[in-house]
């Protein structure tokens, strides 16, 4: 009798133990090669999966309802842009195919936050995000006469709406200066997309140098800081090949960061004067400031045709460059001459066109080796549609970044002997420390591979991973090899090297307020705030004091 009820007894202790040992979970990731850039952890475990997050890692054996057999494979965190424009289904699924989990545009932006990302709930494979748009306020506030939708990101905003704003003829989103009225409604609005979840302030000012005061810089520079939000630029004289405009750019930024105490992103670091501006970053993050840049690994970059400085009296007598070898136009596949240049632009001003820069051949490899210089692809949409999941990845048109950017780091990486480790940490853990730092909590679960932290993840060889894409016709799309599978909030988006139409994607925001932080510029408040009081002098009484004297 007293054997039984031990054994009895014992069996009850032990029960709950072998349903921890034994549980099933969503998916298990099997026999791969762990790599974690915060702890260092490297080292073939099995990784189990339950409700969107890693449950654990293990080198003992574990089961789930779905298996991935990674032997010989990297199990890494999934890959988070920071520059992304791939806002459509064909763009999209080329950067899933590359192992992007998370795509934010913090370049562009939007406007009208709140209804962008309603727009997206429960439609998208990867996570999302954006910020407010620099360019979107001032067409909102300098060409009023523009129809706008219910809201706008880079697909609307580079192509239509800048073609409307300008149609008049009087292009003010980027040459206009802000009074002070205009530059209060300026700054109510980027502070209406705060209190909506907006990411941080978002500033093409490159493209509008003629527009953008340097106190306009500064002034929503301070509003993101206010919400302790990142700022990201494509900074004032970008693609400069002189000095001293290269450095001066990125130094505005700079100072209004190290001055207010606040995040920023250096968007675009791969051209004329990124070595100072790497230097100055690293001093910086030495004295405690969140302060990072990104690079893609390629020497040409792309933007819309009617771009200000691709202008003949920019472009060539500023940038140096020559229409015919550094303008290439990816729908007619062919470079441009400058009067074939002119033509489309006035034909077709919301042309995507691809812009050479020889010297990046000479920094790329560079860039590999830079701490804290994130892999930010600039990833460009196809214009099909955002509804375009089935169309052939051979229709697109556009820059190879899209398709190649992570797979093209990871190859070179692996023939110049950058470490793994090093290339996984510009892909994914440091976009999301720094962002994390800045108070997003989306991304202090994110960019990591431990137990606890969502299951973004992604799944690649890592002795032959490549990208396909060039800059040819019918091969600008082309899916990168190598990653055969994609994990969103514990979700395969990419199995055996397929696209899934799994709508996993969640919403990278921060919390929404009804508390606004605006105050309004103006001249008394400004001096109640920043001068000494002083006194009020009656002249008459002044005058007899002097007269007695």
């Amino acid at each position: 009798m007293k054997s039984k009820f031990i054994r009895l007894f014992t069996g009850i202790l032990l029960l709950p133990l072998f349903i921890v040992n034994a549980q099933d979970y969503d998916l298990v990731i099997l026999n791969g090669r762990v790599m974690d850039p915060e702890t260092m952890l490297d080292r073939v475990l099995n990784v189990g999966i339950k409700d969107g997050n890693i449950e654990i890692i293990t080198p003992q054996e574990i089961s789930g309802k779905k298996t991935i057999n990674a032997e010989g494979l990297v199990v890494a965190p999934g890959f988070i842009d920071t520059h992304f424009h791939a806002l459509d289904g064909l763009s999209l699924k080329m950067a899933a195919r590359d192992g992007v989990t998370t795509g934010m545009d913090l370049e562009i932006g939007a406007i009208k936050v709140d209804n962008w990302y309603k727009a997206k709930e429960n439609k998208w494979p990867l996570n999302y995000g954006t910020g407010i748009s620099h360019e979107g306020i001032r067409i909102q506030v300098h060409d009023p006469e523009v129809e706008l939708p219910d809201w706008a990101d880079a697909p609307i905003l580079l192509g239509k709406l800048r073609a409307d704003a300008c149609a008049d003829g009087d292009c003010g989103w980027q040459d206009t200066e802000s009074n002070l009225e205009q530059l209060n409604e300026i700054l109510r609005l980027a502070d209406e997309a705060m209190m909506q979840g907006a990411l941080g302030f978002n500033s093409t000012v490159g493209y509008m140098v003629d527009g953008v005061t340097t106190l306009e810089m500064y002034k929503l520079q301070e509003v993101a800081a206010n919400y302790g939000r990142v700022s990201t630029a494509h900074v004032r004289f970008h693609g400069s090949p002189k000095n001293p405009q290269a450095p001066i750019g990125f130094d505005e930024i700079l100072a209004n960061a190290l001055v207010l105490n606040a995040p920023l992103l250096l968007q675009h670091n791969n051209d004329f004067g990124w070595m100072e501006n790497e230097d100055k970053l690293q001093k910086a993050r030495e004295q405690g400031h969140n302060v990072w840049s990104e690079y893609y690994p390629y020497t040409a970059a792309s933007t819309s045709i009617s771009s200000s400085f691709l202008q003949p009296e920019m472009f060539e007598n500023v940038l140096g460059g020559v229409y015919e070898r550094d303008i290439y136009d990816p729908i007619d596949d062919k470079f441009l001459t400058k009067e074939e240049f002119l033509a489309t632009e006035a034909k077709d001003p919301s042309r995507l066109v691809v812009i050479y820069n020889q010297n990046r051949k000479l920094w790329m490899t560079d860039w590999l080796k830079m701490p804290h210089m994130t892999v930010a692809s600039d990833a460009i949409y196809s214009g099909l549609g955002v509804d375009s999941w089935d169309v052939p990845f051979e229709e697109y048109k556009g820059h190879p970044r899209t398709a190649g950017t992570r797979a093209k780091v990871l190859r070179l990486a692996r023939e110049n002997g950058v470490p793994l480790m090093f290339s996984i940490a510009q892909m994914s853990y440091w976009p999301a420390k720094h962002l994390g730092d800045a108070g997003l909590e989306a991304m202090q679960v994110r960019g990591r591979l431990q137990e606890g932290m969502v299951a973004d993840i992604t799944i690649f060889n890592p002795n032959s991973v490549s990208d396909q894409a060039t800059y040819k016709l019918k091969q600008q799309g082309t899916p990168s090899t190598g990653i055969p599978y994609v994990i969103v909030n514990g979700q395969c988006v990419v199995e055996d090297s397929e696209f899934k139409k799994v709508w996993a994607g969640q919403p990278i925001r921060y919390e929404i307020t009804d508390q606004s932080k605006h105050v309004p510029l103006n001249k008394a408040y400004w001096l109640k705030k920043h001068a000494i009081n002083n006194i009020s002098v009656d002249d008459c009484s002044l005058h007899s004091h002097e007269h007695e004297h």
